[in-house]
């Protein structure tokens, strides 16, 4: 007898929470930045986001990120090679490692990326800054409509604003260091919804 299929996690707990507030769809992406078209495929389950974009999604629904993802996060500062612990968004692919952690007045979030073999992620764009640099394998960086192949060793710095997506278009897994002053990483449950800017480049 086959299994049964597991029931889906991040969409309905998602749709759940926007109805809880009494948001439409529409309102919810008027606050977060994601397309109505987006937003309803992650709600489906067709669609997973990255990290950053369920961040914004949690922070215009009022949540800290830790309210859809029980993501590990160190005790203090230091992290050792091989004793962090992975973790992954539900339907996800791909896994982190989270390297930064919280003090007051921190901004920047850090995370080591494992990225399968022809992961694409989501085109978004927002507020801050990230810093991308290749550990292992290659990526295909998309940046203002421009294809950048990225391998080993290489970095690449830009502002958050400028629309961008990236895929591994290879047969092997790459890691990816990346490091950004997303602020929506930091926040935490029980604040009141913030007003966001609608982006109408956010996919």
């Amino acid at each position: 007898m086959a299994k049964p299929k597991p029931e889906p996690q991040l969409g309905p707990s998602i749709r759940r929470r926007r109805k809880q507030l009494g948001l439409t769809l529409q309102a919810a992406c008027d606050r977060s930045g994601v397309s109505v078209g987006y937003l309803s495929q992650v709600e489906r389950d067709n669609a997973t986001p990255s990290l950053g974009t369920l961040a914004q999604i949690a922070d215009a629904l009022g949540v800290g990120l830790d309210y859809f993802v029980a993501a590990p996060r160190p005790a203090d500062s230091l992290t050792r090679a091989g004793t962090r612990p992975q973790f992954s968004l539900a339907g996800s692919t791909m896994s982190y490692e989270s390297l930064g952690t919280d003090f007051p007045g921190s901004e920047l979030s850090s995370f080591i990326l494992h990225v399968p073999p022809g992961f694409a992620s989501e085109l978004v764009s927002h507020e801050g800054e990230e810093i991308l640099f290749i550990l292992d394998g290659e990526i295909d960086q998309m940046l203002d409509n421009q294809v950048i192949r990225m391998g080993p060793g290489d970095s690449l710095h830009y502002s958050g604003l400028r629309p961008h997506s990236w895929t591994n278009p290879t047969d092997r897994p790459a890691r990816i260091l990346w490091t950004g002053t997303l602020a929506v990483l930091h926040r935490k449950a029980g604040m009141e919804l913030p007003e966001m800017i609608p982006n109408d480049a956010m996919a």
